[in-house]
């Protein structure tokens, strides 16, 4: 069997007070729609169909390399007129209806769901709800047999009574959706041409109509403003904070954590409060992260700490190595086991030997730093000439004195000593000491400056 999946995603969204398309608005870091299309693709769709309206510009160019086949739905009207846009894309087998702006839904639900679907059956994810205003109802025959949905605007007061509640996901034969669509009416309050009255035709024609629920309610619930956005967000975040201490990680605080990709973690590791994590992040056994840290596409190895308030980007940290506080760390940056980049130091695309230590205020880039180095406070790599960048090379065992200027492209030999306070524009031999520094001139019993009568 063929799967095709029909993502509805043309609408503006109003409420969310934007100029952006809705379903591009981001949960955990990707966009809403993102979320349906990565989980679709992993029930193994042959087609991945995104009917696409308001901004549609947008829209395909965040798409662009998600493998999608675009439909266009000029007029917004209606569910029904958004899946009959791609009747002519579908292949001849099962079906799923998707929407971009439900993004928690799992994997497993529309697998349950599309279980049950061939050619005598449909399928409908339906839901129970305590407060189920706003939804449109489930309607059920003596024998319990799904009969019929009605649009909250349009139901009784007796429908409204009704708990369980259509989520709109739903799933069939590309043939009994051929053969419905054309039969769609928009005779109903909204002037809408709506995909739930094919239930009624189904149930005409004596197609069983098979029903499945999700987890919990948060799964299907849709977002229409900020509020609920955010609300999913909480529960997104939840829900991967649960997954993190079952798995060994030590969360401070777990309402206090946000994951924006995907993070792996080994054990022991702990988080401190406030952590962001984006893209794809390893750490090691044995990780501390303090409070307040953003980590983004980096790996640190094991025993690996980073203290408050620090930013580190593209990183690669081989174990046992000390960050920050308020540091940061460029992409390009490659710490070998045991190095150190303190407090307010920037790093970008740099190699950091085994043992060597950045400890203060310092920034370092476009450079490769031996083992056993010790970079004093205040200097920097001077790696940009306006035009090109340039690189430092230092050796082994060299020391490098506070406030020193390494003006790049230069190399300072293993064991070399650079005095305080100097400019290096020259390269300097293996256990040499290099000072370039202004003549200090002292002057006995100097007056200092009085104010003048006047003042």
């Amino acid at each position: 069997m063929t799967l095709d999946v029909v993502i509805l995603a043309a609408g503006q969204g109003t409420r969310m007070r934007s100029r952006k398309p809705k379903v591009l608005h981001t949960l955990a870091g990707k966009p809403m729609v993102r979320h349906v299309i990565d989980t679709a693709a992993g029930l193994g769709a042959d087609k991945l169909h995104v009917v696409i309206g308001h901004g549609s510009d947008d829209m395909r160019q965040s798409l662009g390399d998600a493998g999608v086949h675009f439909a266009v739905q000029e007029e917004q009207l209606g569910t029904g007129h958004a899946v009959a846009q791609t009747l002519d894309q579908l292949g001849h087998d099962k079906v799923l209806v998707l929407y971009g702006d439900v993004p928690l839904i799992r994997r497993e639900t529309l697998r349950e769901l599309l279980a049950r679907v061939d050619e005598e059956h449909m399928g409908l994810l339906s839901v129970t709800l305590e407060e189920p205003k706003g939804y449109g109802r489930i309607l059920r025959d003596a024998d319990g047999q799904v009969v019929a949905i009605v649009e909250h605007k349009d139901a009784s007061e007796a429908e409204r009574a009704v708990k369980e509640c259509n989520t709109g996901i739903m799933a069939m034969t590309a043939a009994q959706l051929k053969r419905w669509l054309p039969q769609l009416s928009a005779d109903n309050q909204q002037g809408e041409y709506y995909l739930t009255d094919v239930i009624a035709m189904a149930a005409a024609e004596g197609v069983g109509i098979v029903t499945a629920q999700p987890a919990t309610p948060i799964e299907v619930e849709g977002v229409n403003n900020r509020q609920q956005l955010a609300r999913l967000e909480r529960a997104y975040q939840h829900s991967v904070a649960e997954r993190l201490m079952t798995e060994g990680v030590a969360l401070a605080d777990p309402s206090r954590l946000d994951v924006r990709g995907t993070l792996t973690c080994g054990r022991d590791v702990e988080i401190d409060v406030g952590c962001v994590f984006e893209g794809d992040v390893e750490l090691g056994e044995g990780v501390r992260i303090g409070p307040y840290c953003v980590i983004r596409d980096s790996h640190l190895g094991a025993e690996t700490v980073v203290e408050a308030h620090s930013v580190v980007d593209q990183t690669v940290a081989a174990g046992h190595n000390q960050i920050g506080p308020f540091a940061r760390l460029r992409p390009g940056t490659q710490l070998a086991v045991k190095a150190k980049v303190g407090n307010f130091v920037e790093t970008k695309n740099a190699r950091v030997g085994e043992g060597s230590k950045i400890n203060h205020l310092s920034y370092v880039g476009d450079a490769r730093l031996g083992e056993g180095v010790n970079v004093g406070a205040g200097t920097i790599t001077c790696n940009y000439d306006g035009v090109n960048k340039h690189r430092t090379e230092i050796g082994d065992g060299a020391f490098i004195g506070s406030n020193s200027a390494l003006v790049a492209p230069v190399s300072i030999g293993a064991g070399a000593t650079i005095g305080a306070g100097s400019t290096i524009s020259k390269d300097v031999a293996d256990h040499a000491l290099a000072v370039s520094r202004a003549r200090q001139i002292s002057k006995a019993d100097w007056p200092r400056p009085t104010k003048s009568a006047k003042d």
